[in-house]
């Protein structure tokens, strides 16, 4: 997947001008988007703020974190049964 040439800050000021009233073809045209990617963004960040998209980002690696912790300890549990019902 392509990665964007905006920034999500950037992505949250251009759809904030276009909630202030500016035309969407005159955003396009300045900013050199299609309306696909307008849209687009429009659906994945409308209502967000950049200290929201901070937060998300801040959440989406710390369950990451957890998820790998939660399958390590898993792994280990499962290997000390699996030990444990041998020695029975």
């Amino acid at each position: 997947m392509k990665k964007s040439n905006f920034t999500e800050a950037q992505i949250i000021a251009i759809l904030k001008e276009g909630d202030a009233g500016v035309p969407v073809a005159q955003i396009l045209r300045k900013h050199g988007i299609s309306q696909g990617t307008y849209y687009n963004w429009k659906a994945k960040y409308g209502g967000t703020s950049v200290s929201e998209l901070k937060r998300l980002k801040e959440l989406e690696t710390e369950n990451a974190k957890l998820k790998k912790m939660y399958a390590e300890l898993a792994l280990e549990n499962a290997a000390i049964r699996d030990v444990l019902s041998r020695k029975l």
